[in-house]
């Protein structure tokens, strides 16, 4: 394990040196806490790297880095996961990051964190999600009580190479469908869920997820409180924060 220094060119993210590099055709960024914690801890951000901050900012001021690579609109498919692993080993190797990432993701983000952890459980910390989607049919698909984005949801067909429509609807890889893999790796989870939330119903998404994972043994932690889809977030992160260092392995 290396830790050689990050890109020399740096910027500053709300007053910690941002490095935005280029990587496995990506465009990457690895933001650098003031005073971090031993063994390069990091806080892995799937999509929307600028949106709705105030946790990552938290996560930087207690001593985490923050990376995230971009991988277009692209749903956690498997394609986007191949960028992944080669962005984790990067950092890992390269960099001297821990062996064992915090993954977090903002709505669509949840795809590709549960997707990722599935295939990577013991590459794993904890997963937050935020008003994640949970099941494709859900969000972008507009199956159930929301609404969609049908244009999204073709796009995810092509992402995901399905040849068919009824292909994606039988798939058995959604989060929903695919947490045994976390729960026999004793993967933590926390999600943050508005009720009210018009875009990725939570009766479609964790309120169906979270009994599952019980089920199956998985310690889950579950924040549900009023509002809509947008913003994402809760006003103060540190309930989020707290589970976190109580319950990530290490």
């Amino acid at each position: 394990m290396s830790n050689q220094e990050f890109p020399e060119k740096a910027e500053s993210y709300h007053g910690y040196r941002l490095h935005r590099f280029t990587f496995d055709g990506c465009e990457c960024f690895i933001v650098e806490p003031h005073r971090p914690r031993p063994g390069r801890e990091w806080l892995w951000k799937a999509e929307f790297f600028e949106a709705f901050p105030a946790f990552e900012l938290a996560m930087l001021e207690r001593g985490f880095y923050l990376a995230f690579i971009t991988v277009g609109n692209t749903f956690g498919c498997p394609d986007a996961l191949e960028h992944w692993d080669a962005f984790y080993r990067e950092l890992t190797t390269r960099y001297g990051f821990a062996r064992r990432a915090i993954l977090f993701g903002l709505s669509r983000g949840g795809l590709y964190i549960y997707n990722w952890a599935a295939k990577n459980p013991g590459k794993v910390a904890c997963l937050y999600a935020d008003n994640p989607v949970c099941d494709f049919k859900s969000w972008p698909g507009g199956k159930g009580v929301g609404p969609g984005s049908p244009e999204d949801w073709q796009k995810l067909l092509r992402d995901y190479h399905f040849a068919t429509e009824a292909e994606a609807l039988s798939w058995p890889g959604n989060p929903v469908d695919n947490l045994k893999p976390l729960a026999e790796a004793g993967i933590p989870v926390i999600h943050a869920a508005a009720t009210d939330d018009e875009v990725v119903p939570v009766s479609e998404n964790t309120d169906i997820l979270e009994p599952r994972y019980r089920a199956l043994g998985g310690v889950i932690g579950v924040i549900r409180h009023p509002g809509k889809h947008h913003p994402h977030g809760l006003q103060d992160p540190t309930p989020i924060i707290n589970f976190i260092l109580k319950h990530k392995l290490t």
